[in-house]
Protein backbone atom coordinates (compact mmCIF):
# COMPACT_ATOMS: atom_id res chain seq x y z
CA UNK A 1 0.00 0.00 0.00
CA UNK A 2 1.33 3.08 -0.89
CA UNK A 3 0.19 6.98 -0.05
CA UNK A 4 -1.58 8.85 -2.95
CA UNK A 5 -3.18 12.48 -2.52
CA UNK A 6 -4.43 15.32 -4.65
CA UNK A 7 -5.52 18.50 -4.47
CA UNK A 8 -8.65 20.73 -5.05
CA UNK A 9 -10.22 24.02 -4.68
CA UNK A 10 -13.41 23.63 -3.30
CA UNK A 11 -16.29 25.56 -1.10
CA UNK A 12 -13.39 28.05 -1.38
CA UNK A 13 -11.03 26.62 0.34
CA UNK A 14 -8.00 24.17 -0.71
CA UNK A 15 -8.89 20.79 0.05
CA UNK A 16 -6.35 17.83 0.18
CA UNK A 17 -7.77 14.17 -0.14
CA UNK A 18 -4.67 11.49 1.07
CA UNK A 19 -5.35 7.78 0.82
CA UNK A 20 -3.83 4.29 1.06
CA UNK A 21 -3.91 2.43 -1.63
CA UNK A 22 -2.43 -0.34 -3.63
CA UNK A 23 -2.24 1.36 -6.93
CA UNK A 24 -2.49 4.67 -8.57
CA UNK A 25 -5.92 4.23 -10.72
CA UNK A 26 -7.56 3.13 -7.62
CA UNK A 27 -6.40 5.92 -5.59
CA UNK A 28 -7.49 8.31 -8.50
CA UNK A 29 -11.07 7.03 -8.13
CA UNK A 30 -11.28 6.95 -4.31
CA UNK A 31 -9.88 10.72 -4.35
CA UNK A 32 -12.39 11.64 -7.13
CA UNK A 33 -15.07 10.21 -4.97
CA UNK A 34 -13.91 12.22 -2.21
CA UNK A 35 -14.28 15.44 -3.92
CA UNK A 36 -17.16 14.70 -5.26
CA UNK A 37 -18.57 14.37 -1.89
CA UNK A 38 -17.51 17.48 -0.91
CA UNK A 39 -18.64 19.12 -4.06
CA UNK A 40 -22.22 17.82 -3.30
CA UNK A 41 -21.74 19.33 0.53
CA UNK A 42 -21.30 22.77 -1.52
CA UNK A 43 -24.27 22.38 -3.62
CA UNK A 44 -26.32 22.05 -0.30
CA UNK A 45 -24.65 24.65 1.48
CA UNK A 46 -23.32 27.19 -0.25
CA UNK A 47 -24.66 31.02 -0.02
CA UNK A 48 -23.26 32.01 -4.03
CA UNK A 49 -25.70 30.45 -5.84
CA UNK A 50 -29.54 31.50 -5.54
CA UNK A 51 -30.79 28.08 -6.08
CA UNK A 52 -29.50 26.34 -2.54
CA UNK A 53 -31.34 25.40 0.23
CA UNK A 54 -29.35 27.79 2.71
CA UNK A 55 -30.43 30.41 0.23
CA UNK A 56 -33.55 30.00 0.23
CA UNK A 57 -34.20 29.58 4.17
CA UNK A 58 -32.64 33.34 3.97
CA UNK A 59 -34.80 34.83 1.12
CA UNK A 60 -37.97 34.25 3.31
CA UNK A 61 -36.69 35.00 6.61
CA UNK A 62 -39.65 37.09 8.08
CA UNK A 63 -42.00 35.71 5.94
CA UNK A 64 -42.29 31.41 5.75
CA UNK A 65 -40.35 28.34 6.62
CA UNK A 66 -38.81 26.47 4.04
CA UNK A 67 -38.59 22.51 4.00
CA UNK A 68 -35.04 21.62 3.59
CA UNK A 69 -33.14 18.06 3.17
CA UNK A 70 -33.04 15.90 6.64
CA UNK A 71 -28.75 16.28 6.32
CA UNK A 72 -29.12 20.55 6.13
CA UNK A 73 -32.53 20.26 8.72
CA UNK A 74 -29.71 17.78 11.28
CA UNK A 75 -26.50 20.23 10.36
CA UNK A 76 -28.55 23.38 11.64
CA UNK A 77 -29.93 21.32 14.62
CA UNK A 78 -26.40 20.52 15.52
CA UNK A 79 -25.18 24.10 15.06
CA UNK A 80 -27.73 25.25 17.18
CA UNK A 81 -26.24 22.93 19.69
CA UNK A 82 -23.19 24.17 19.68
CA UNK A 83 -24.18 27.32 20.09
CA UNK A 84 -25.64 26.65 23.45
CA UNK A 85 -22.79 25.33 24.59
CA UNK A 86 -20.58 27.92 23.65
CA UNK A 87 -23.34 30.55 24.85
CA UNK A 88 -23.46 32.36 21.44
CA UNK A 89 -19.68 32.51 20.76
CA UNK A 90 -20.47 30.07 17.67
CA UNK A 91 -23.67 31.38 15.72
CA UNK A 92 -24.70 30.25 12.37
CA UNK A 93 -27.02 33.26 12.17
CA UNK A 94 -23.44 35.46 12.10
CA UNK A 95 -24.72 35.74 8.33
CA UNK A 96 -26.44 39.13 9.47
CA UNK A 97 -23.70 40.84 9.13
CA UNK A 98 -23.11 43.58 6.25
CA UNK A 99 -20.21 43.20 4.19
CA UNK A 100 -20.00 47.32 4.91
CA UNK A 101 -18.99 46.56 8.21
CA UNK A 102 -15.93 44.13 8.13
CA UNK A 103 -14.51 43.52 4.86
CA UNK A 104 -11.13 42.47 5.73
CA UNK A 105 -9.72 43.36 1.94
CA UNK A 106 -6.94 45.37 4.10
CA UNK A 107 -8.02 48.95 3.04
CA UNK A 108 -10.13 49.58 6.44
CA UNK A 109 -8.19 52.16 8.27
CA UNK A 110 -10.31 52.30 11.45
CA UNK A 111 -12.98 50.15 13.73
CA UNK A 112 -16.80 51.18 13.09
CA UNK A 113 -17.84 53.17 15.97
CA UNK A 114 -19.22 50.43 18.56
CA UNK A 115 -23.00 51.61 18.13
CA UNK A 116 -23.19 50.79 14.33
CA UNK A 117 -21.38 47.01 15.79
CA UNK A 118 -23.96 47.06 18.16
CA UNK A 119 -27.26 47.44 15.46
CA UNK A 120 -26.03 45.41 12.96
CA UNK A 121 -25.59 42.31 14.97
CA UNK A 122 -29.13 42.42 16.68
CA UNK A 123 -30.28 39.82 14.10
CA UNK A 124 -27.63 37.22 15.30
CA UNK A 125 -29.21 35.21 17.77
CA UNK A 126 -29.40 31.29 17.02
CA UNK A 127 -32.18 30.80 19.92
CA UNK A 128 -34.83 32.72 17.18
CA UNK A 129 -34.27 30.07 14.39
CA UNK A 130 -37.17 28.07 14.60
CA UNK A 131 -36.92 24.27 13.06
CA UNK A 132 -40.17 22.12 13.17
CA UNK A 133 -38.38 18.55 13.69
CA UNK A 134 -41.42 16.66 11.66
CA UNK A 135 -41.46 18.43 8.67
CA UNK A 136 -37.60 19.36 8.13
CA UNK A 137 -38.64 22.93 7.86
CA UNK A 138 -36.19 25.95 9.09
CA UNK A 139 -37.74 29.45 9.92
CA UNK A 140 -36.07 32.79 10.41
CA UNK A 141 -39.03 34.60 11.89
CA UNK A 142 -36.63 38.29 11.25
CA UNK A 143 -36.84 39.81 7.75
CA UNK A 144 -33.08 40.43 7.49
CA UNK A 145 -31.64 37.15 9.68
CA UNK A 146 -29.40 34.94 7.69
CA UNK A 147 -27.74 31.76 8.37
CA UNK A 148 -24.27 30.34 7.06
CA UNK A 149 -22.35 27.41 7.51
CA UNK A 150 -18.91 29.47 7.44
CA UNK A 151 -18.06 27.98 10.63
CA UNK A 152 -18.59 24.29 10.77
CA UNK A 153 -19.15 23.73 6.65
CA UNK A 154 -15.61 22.56 5.51
CA UNK A 155 -15.54 20.61 8.73
CA UNK A 156 -18.62 18.76 7.60
CA UNK A 157 -17.30 18.49 4.38
CA UNK A 158 -14.01 16.33 5.59
CA UNK A 159 -15.96 14.14 7.90
CA UNK A 160 -18.88 13.53 5.41
CA UNK A 161 -15.83 12.47 2.78
CA UNK A 162 -13.67 10.96 5.67
CA UNK A 163 -16.83 8.35 6.06
CA UNK A 164 -17.16 7.81 2.48
CA UNK A 165 -14.16 6.70 1.95
CA UNK A 166 -14.14 4.74 5.05
CA UNK A 167 -17.16 2.99 4.12
CA UNK A 168 -15.17 1.88 0.30
CA UNK A 169 -13.05 -0.21 2.09
CA UNK A 170 -9.88 2.67 2.48
CA UNK A 171 -7.67 1.68 5.45
CA UNK A 172 -6.38 4.79 5.94
CA UNK A 173 -6.47 8.01 4.88
CA UNK A 174 -6.80 12.50 5.32
CA UNK A 175 -9.37 15.43 4.14
CA UNK A 176 -7.50 17.89 4.77
CA UNK A 177 -9.40 21.11 4.39
CA UNK A 178 -7.24 24.16 4.37
CA UNK A 179 -6.22 22.89 7.75
CA UNK A 180 -8.86 21.26 8.71
CA UNK A 181 -8.19 17.63 8.86
CA UNK A 182 -9.97 14.14 9.33
CA UNK A 183 -7.91 11.18 9.78
CA UNK A 184 -8.23 7.80 10.14
CA UNK A 185 -6.68 4.16 9.98
CA UNK A 186 -2.29 4.09 9.77
CA UNK A 187 0.20 6.07 7.18
CA UNK A 188 2.16 3.88 4.70
CA UNK A 189 4.62 2.89 7.12
CA UNK A 190 2.15 1.28 9.35
CA UNK A 191 2.08 4.49 12.11
CA UNK A 192 -0.31 6.96 13.29
CA UNK A 193 -0.45 9.93 11.15
CA UNK A 194 1.35 13.04 12.74
CA UNK A 195 0.45 16.54 11.68
CA UNK A 196 1.96 19.97 12.40
CA UNK A 197 0.69 22.78 13.99
CA UNK A 198 1.66 25.59 11.92
CA UNK A 199 3.96 28.38 14.05
CA UNK A 200 0.74 31.70 13.60
CA UNK A 201 3.86 33.67 12.58
CA UNK A 202 5.07 31.73 9.90
CA UNK A 203 2.57 29.47 8.39
CA UNK A 204 5.38 27.15 6.72
CA UNK A 205 7.05 26.60 10.08
CA UNK A 206 5.53 23.50 12.10
CA UNK A 207 6.00 24.28 16.36
CA UNK A 208 4.38 20.85 17.18
CA UNK A 209 3.62 17.42 16.20
CA UNK A 210 0.67 16.33 16.89
CA UNK A 211 -0.30 12.36 16.48
CA UNK A 212 -3.31 11.73 15.18
CA UNK A 213 -5.34 8.19 15.79
CA UNK A 214 -8.87 8.30 14.12
CA UNK A 215 -9.22 12.06 15.27
CA UNK A 216 -9.79 15.17 13.59
CA UNK A 217 -7.71 18.66 14.10
CA UNK A 218 -8.85 22.28 13.01
CA UNK A 219 -6.77 25.56 13.66
CA UNK A 220 -8.03 28.81 13.03
CA UNK A 221 -5.98 31.90 13.57
CA UNK A 222 -5.75 35.58 13.09
CA UNK A 223 -2.97 35.44 10.44
CA UNK A 224 -5.00 33.75 7.56
CA UNK A 225 -7.22 37.06 7.31
CA UNK A 226 -6.91 40.40 9.45
CA UNK A 227 -6.35 44.10 9.01
CA UNK A 228 -4.16 46.40 10.74
CA UNK A 229 -5.24 49.27 12.15
CA UNK A 230 -3.00 51.57 14.68
CA UNK A 231 -0.47 49.11 14.42
CA UNK A 232 -2.68 47.06 16.12
CA UNK A 233 -4.03 43.47 14.35
CA UNK A 234 -7.57 42.85 14.16
CA UNK A 235 -8.63 39.43 13.63
CA UNK A 236 -11.38 38.25 10.95
CA UNK A 237 -13.36 36.92 13.92
CA UNK A 238 -15.77 38.80 14.54
CA UNK A 239 -17.84 38.43 18.38
CA UNK A 240 -21.23 38.23 17.69
CA UNK A 241 -22.32 39.32 20.30
CA UNK A 242 -20.60 42.95 19.71
CA UNK A 243 -20.09 43.29 16.23
CA UNK A 244 -16.20 43.92 16.78
CA UNK A 245 -13.25 42.02 16.33
CA UNK A 246 -11.38 39.37 18.78
CA UNK A 247 -7.97 40.56 20.07
CA UNK A 248 -5.53 38.99 22.31
CA UNK A 249 -5.15 35.37 20.76
CA UNK A 250 -2.72 34.40 17.17
CA UNK A 251 -4.03 30.78 16.88
CA UNK A 252 -6.57 27.68 18.41
CA UNK A 253 -6.04 24.26 17.76
CA UNK A 254 -8.63 21.91 18.77
CA UNK A 255 -8.76 18.50 18.76
CA UNK A 256 -12.06 16.33 18.09
CA UNK A 257 -13.45 13.03 17.72
CA UNK A 258 -14.82 14.58 14.18
CA UNK A 259 -13.60 17.03 11.67
CA UNK A 260 -17.60 19.29 12.11
CA UNK A 261 -16.90 19.36 15.78
CA UNK A 262 -13.59 19.98 15.34
CA UNK A 263 -13.89 23.38 13.03
CA UNK A 264 -16.94 24.50 15.06
CA UNK A 265 -15.26 24.90 18.21
CA UNK A 266 -11.93 27.27 17.15
CA UNK A 267 -14.05 30.55 16.73
CA UNK A 268 -15.99 30.32 19.62
CA UNK A 269 -12.78 29.52 21.54
CA UNK A 270 -11.34 32.85 20.34
CA UNK A 271 -13.75 34.69 21.16
CA UNK A 272 -14.48 33.30 25.19
CA UNK A 273 -11.15 34.24 25.32
CA UNK A 274 -7.99 32.09 26.73
CA UNK A 275 -9.70 31.31 30.40
CA UNK A 276 -13.26 30.96 29.13
CA UNK A 277 -12.41 28.85 26.41
CA UNK A 278 -9.84 26.12 27.99
CA UNK A 279 -12.20 25.93 31.05
CA UNK A 280 -15.23 24.52 27.93
CA UNK A 281 -13.00 22.39 26.34
CA UNK A 282 -11.98 20.98 29.43
CA UNK A 283 -15.95 19.99 29.82
CA UNK A 284 -16.43 18.23 26.93
CA UNK A 285 -15.45 14.39 27.09
CA UNK A 286 -13.05 13.65 23.80
CA UNK A 287 -11.90 17.37 22.67
CA UNK A 288 -8.33 19.42 23.60
CA UNK A 289 -6.66 22.26 22.68
CA UNK A 290 -3.99 24.34 22.31
CA UNK A 291 -3.61 28.52 22.33
CA UNK A 292 -1.52 30.73 21.58
CA UNK A 293 -1.75 34.58 22.28
CA UNK A 294 -0.27 37.75 20.96
CA UNK A 295 2.76 37.49 23.16
CA UNK A 296 3.53 33.69 21.90
CA UNK A 297 2.45 31.96 25.08
CA UNK A 298 1.43 28.50 24.67
CA UNK A 299 -1.72 27.44 26.72
CA UNK A 300 -3.07 24.07 26.30
CA UNK A 301 -6.13 21.76 27.82
CA UNK A 302 -5.51 19.36 30.66
CA UNK A 303 -5.88 16.77 28.40
CA UNK A 304 -3.12 16.85 25.77
CA UNK A 305 0.89 16.38 25.50
CA UNK A 306 2.31 18.50 23.24
CA UNK A 307 6.03 17.13 21.31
Amino acid sequence: MKEYRRSSRLMGNHFEITVLAGNEQNAHEFIETGFNEIERIEKLLTTFDESSQVNKVNAKAGISSVKVDREVFDLIARSIRISGITDGAFDITYGSIDKRLWNFDRTMTALPDPETARRMVRLIDYRKVILDEQAATVYLPEKGMRIGFGGIGKGYAAEKAKTLLMQQGIPGGIINASGDLAAWGKDASGNDWTVGISNPDNATDVFSWLPLKDMAIATSGNYEKYVLINGQKYSHTINPKTGLPVTGIKSVTVLAPNAELADAMTTPVMIMGIKAGLSLINQVKGLACIIIDDHKHIYSSSNIRLQ
